[in-house]
């Protein structure tokens, strides 16, 4: 019996062994390409470790385009879109967890159902919109959806995602709690604001890094709606290496390196509510 359950602790560590090797290996190609020059880069038998050290390409990289103002650019688009996602989801799983009315059940399976449709079917009938709005070349098609429940991360579920998560979250608080309050007199926003949001800090980080994840690394969406270089995001100015310098790898590499840095240092300071909120959320059906 220890026997057989030894062989399949090997096994389960043997699998997932591999599973890290293989995700780290186009983290570790990516920062190892990144100080490297172009001859370097594609020689065969390949090198692992960088011979010299190009630490310029990062200088090059960073200063071949104005990343700074890319920089920017996208920040105002994470921070918007985050606000937006966190207020609008949060609000919408309150409602559907914490008030009673008619047919809410229903009305939550019919949400649900929309995460099945895939974000590029209204791609085209959504840029038709923005464009008689004349909002094209700005970031509010980015930004508005977030504060509707919607946005970036509708990729990714959409908006419904982020709710459910909210929502799932919110049925393990205790609705003793709301009954104390209606009987102290409060309302149903002084119960959300004061009772609901503060105890739901996991959950709410965890929506805000899967927004804030989603809106950095979103391409698409500021492909199809901007149209000035001046208003690019960081995504958009990775992809302009192609373009400009003959595809120039190394550069674009030491560019994404510094691309993934506010995302990691952002997981950082938010692991512990997001590990937290992901452990917790669902622990009630």
């Amino acid at each position: 019996m220890r026997k057989g359950k030894n062989l399949s602790n090997i096994i389960i560590h043997i699998v997932v062994i591999i599973a890290t090797v293989v995700w780290l290996l186009p983290v570790f190609w990516l920062v190892r390409s990144s100080f490297m020059d172009m001859g370097s880069m594609f020689q065969n038998p390949p090198i692992w470790i960088p011979e010299k050290w190009h630490f310029e390409n990062y200088k090059n990289a960073l200063t071949a385009l104005p990343f700074v103002k890319y920089f920017f650019n996208t920040m105002k688009i994470v921070i918007f879109s985050v606000l937006g996602i966190l207020i609008s989801c949060s609000l919408s799983a309150y409602g559907l967890t914490r008030v009673k009315w008619k047919y809410r059940d229903r009305v939550f399976t019919i949400l649900m159902s929309t995460m099945i449709l895939p974000y590029f079917t209204t791609l085209i009938p959504n840029f038709i919109i923005w464009k008689h709005l004349n909002l094209i070349n700005t970031y509010v098609p980015m930004i508005l959806p977030s504060w509707f429940c919607m946005g970036l991360s509708s990729v990714y579920g959409g908006g419904m995602f982020n709710i459910f998560l909210l929502r799932q979250f919110m049925r393990t608080i205790p609705k003793e709690l709301d009954e104390a309050a209606f009987v102290d007199g409060a309302s149903h926003f002084n119960i959300f604001l004061k009772i609901i949001l503060p105890l739901c800090k996991p959950s709410l980080t965890c929506v805000g890094l899967f927004t804030f994840l989603n809106s950095w690394n979103d391409l698409i969406n500021p492909l199809i709606y901007l149209n000035s270089d001046q208003k690019y995001t960081i995504q958009l100015g990775l992809r302009t290496f192609i373009g400009y310098f003959n595809a120039e790898w190394h550069l674009m590499m030491a560019a994404a390196c510094a691309a993934i840095i506010p995302v990691l240092l952002v997981f950082l300071f938010g692991q512990k509510y997001f590990v937290e909120g992901i452990a917790t959320t669902g622990l009630k059906g």
